[in-house]
C-alpha cells in the first residue's frame, strides 16, 4: 500500500492524465477539422447570401427611390405645365370672351342704329303723310270757311289752291315766329 500512497502523492488531482488529454487533443482536432472543412465555410456561405441579399435588397431600394424620385419630378413638371396651360386658357377664354360681347355690343349697336334710322325715315314718312292729309283737310276747311266768309263758291283750283297755300304759309310763319319768341 505504500506504493499506492507514493503514487497518489506523486499525481496532481488538477492534472488529468496524458492519454486523456491526448485523445481529447484528438477529437478537438478532429472537431476543429470538420468545423474549418464544412461548417464554418457552409456558415460563411450562409452569411455571404444573406449579406448580397441585403445588398440587393438595398440596390432595389435605392433603384425603387430613384425612379420614385423621377416619376415625382416627372409629375410635379407635368403638374406644372398643367397649370400654366390652364391660365393660358383662361386668359384666352376670357379674351375670348371679351371679344365675343364686344362684337355682340357693336353689332347690338349697328343693329339699334340701323332701327333707329329705319325708325325715323318711317317716322318722317308717316309725318309727311299726316301733313299732306292736313292740308288737304285744312285746305278743303279753309275754301269751306273761305267761301262761307266771302259769300261766294270757290270752285276755281288754282284760286283755292293760292288762297289754302296763303293760309298755310301765315300758319307756318306764325308758328315758327312763337317759338323763336320763347328763345328771346
Amino acid at each position: 500500500m505504500p506504493e499506492l500512497v507514493l503514487a497518489e502523492a506523486e499525481t496532481n488531482p488538477f492534472l488529468p492524465a496524458i492519454y486523456d488529454i491526448t485523445w481529447s487533443l484528438v477529437v478537438l482536432l478532429v472537431v476543429m477539422v470538420f468545423f474549418v472543412r464544412f461548417a464554418i465555410p457552409r456558415f460563411r456561405q450562409i452569411l455571404d447570401d444573406r449579406a448580397e441579399a441585403i445588398e440587393g435588397n438595398i440596390a432595389k431600394a435605392d433603384d425603387a427611390q430613384r425612379k420614385a424620385e423621377a416619376a415625382l419630378e416627372q409629375y410635379t413638371a407635368q403638374l406644372a405645365e398643367a397649370r400654366v396651360e390652364a391660365g393660358q386658357i383662361r386668359e384666352q377664354a376670357r379674351t375670348d370672351g371679351q371679344r365675343i360681347v364686344a362684337e355682340h355690343k357693336e353689332q347690338a349697336s349697328v343693329e339699334a342704329n340701323r332701327i333707329t334710322v329705319t325708325a325715323k325715315a318711317q317716322i318722317e314718312a308717316e309725318r309727311q303723310a299726316a301733313v299732306l292729309s292736313l292740308r288737304s283737310d285744312v285746305g278743303s276747311l279753309a275754301i269751306d270757311l273761305a267761301s262761307g266768309v266771302i259769300g261766294e263758291s270757290l270752285t276755281d283750283d288754282a284760286r283755292a289752291s293760292a288762297i289754302v297755300e296763303r293760309f298755310l304759309a301765315d300758319i307756318e310763319a306764325s308758328e315758327n315766329a312763337a317759338p323763336s319768341a320763347g328763345k328771346n
